[in-house]
């Protein structure tokens, strides 16, 4: 495989730091290439290089022109709007956008970008430099020369031994109402998961910033388009160090949290302000003093039991939390619960016999936690 085709890959793969690499050797042999020009420029802005992405959008808009290729002149074009739009210049992005609608109406993700670009400009005052054009529609830019020493690159023969390869067959794309997300999160990353088969990589769209994620993408075979955002997010992420990967069945966005270590409550804040209570350490969460020792309702004969104690013991158990799968969900669970949480988890699971286990202290913290056996069996009292 050639290094354009690598980069082809490497782009549908969503690896845009080894596209550019393929790209940009293919570029040393074949320096007028529109298409690698455009997908390089699609690594760059995935990449948030989007200096970089223009710079190459504007030289395949020029080498495009020369060819007297429309839809390679619609395609820089439009690259070239995006990496605008991602430097603040909207007038310039709006300007190419127009560019774009006259040469084909019909592209999937340009009413997505030309709502992002009015959405921008509308909290532009009228009188600001950013509502003026900057721009022409051909970009003025130093042409590349091709390499003396460079040689075309040979066709491959074909092996007259080797058998036809089939092309795999195309995943049936989500209906735009069947797609689903979900999200999830360890200390230092929030994922949030779109359960959508079919999303065609060069028309994804996702947007970073410190508190906003944006997805979209036109639904294949369909004249659709599926967009969600999350605005404001419940806190602040890095947008440097938040990526993102398409497998056949969903995006997984992952978000760098811009303050390690502490918890979100929920994926989006409903209010827009940042939360200020740092999460708790795993030994602070569960630690207890002789002078403020709770205790809680319970029918034990032994008399009520201090459920925060019981947290610090099991802990304390290696064997007992480190050992099978289900043992390790527990614990990652009980990591990232609250010490109410906690005490909730540890009441119900010992007081059931590991039948139940509940994190609503005020549902299970003034009772005795009744055993709940699996179907077709029978809870009996232990008698040693």
């Amino acid at each position: 495989m050639d290094d354009a085709r690598k980069g082809d890959a490497a782009l549908s793969a969503s690896r845009p730091e080894e596209a550019i690499e393929h790209y940009t050797r293919a570029l040393s042999v074949n320096p007028t290439a529109v298409k690698y020009y455009i997908g390089r420029a699609t690594a760059y802005q995935r990449t948030s290089k989007y200096a970089e992405s223009l710079r190459d959008a504007e030289l395949a808009c020029v080498f495009a022109k020369k060819r007297g290729s429309r839809e390679l002149i619609k395609d820089a074009q439009f690259r070239r709007a995006v990496a605008l739009f991602h430097l603040g210049k909207y007038a310039d992005a709006e300007f190419l956008l127009k560019i774009v609608r006259g040469l084909d109406d019909k592209d999937k993700m340009l009413p997505i970008w030309e709502s992002k670009v009015a959405t921008k400009l509308k909290d532009v005052p009228q009188d600001d430099e950013k509502r003026k054009v900057t721009i022409e529609e051909t970009p003025a830019v130093e042409i590349p020369s091709a390499p003396a020493s460079a040689a075309p690159p040979k066709a491959a023969e074909p092996s007259p031994s080797s058998a036809p390869v089939q092309a795999p067959k195309p995943i049936a794309p989500t209906p735009k109402d069947k797609i689903k997300t979900d999200w999830y999160q360890s200390p230092d990353v929030v994922t949030l998961t779109v359960m959508a088969k079919g999303i065609p990589t060069d028309k994804l769209s996702v947007e970073f910033e410190q508190r906003s994620v944006s997805v979209s993408f036109p639904i294949a075979d369909s004249s659709s388009e599926y967009s969600y955002s999350v605005d404001p997010l419940y806190e602040k992420i890095d947008p440097s160090q938040s990526k993102f990967r398409v497998t056949p069945t969903k995006l997984e966005i992952t978000m760098r949290k811009a303050t390690a270590g502490l918890k979100w409550h929920d994926l989006e804040h409903p209010d827009g302000h940042d939360t200020t209570t740092p999460a708790p350490d795993a030994a602070l969460a569960v630690r207890t003093t002789k002078d403020t020792v709770p205790a809680y309702p319970t029918s034990s004969k032994s008399g009520a039991k201090n459920w925060d104690k019981v947290v610090v013991n099991d802990l304390d158990d290696k064997d007992e939390i480190e050992g099978d799968e289900t043992s390790h969900f527990f614990k990652q669970l009980y990591s990232g619960a609250t010490p109410e949480q906690q005490r909730a988890m540890m009441k119900s699971y010992q007081e059931s016999g590991g039948t139940v286990l509940s994190t609503d202290w005020s549902n299970v913290g003034n009772k005795t936690v009744v055993p709940e056996p699996p179907q077709g069996m029978e809870a009996k009292k232990y008698s040693g």
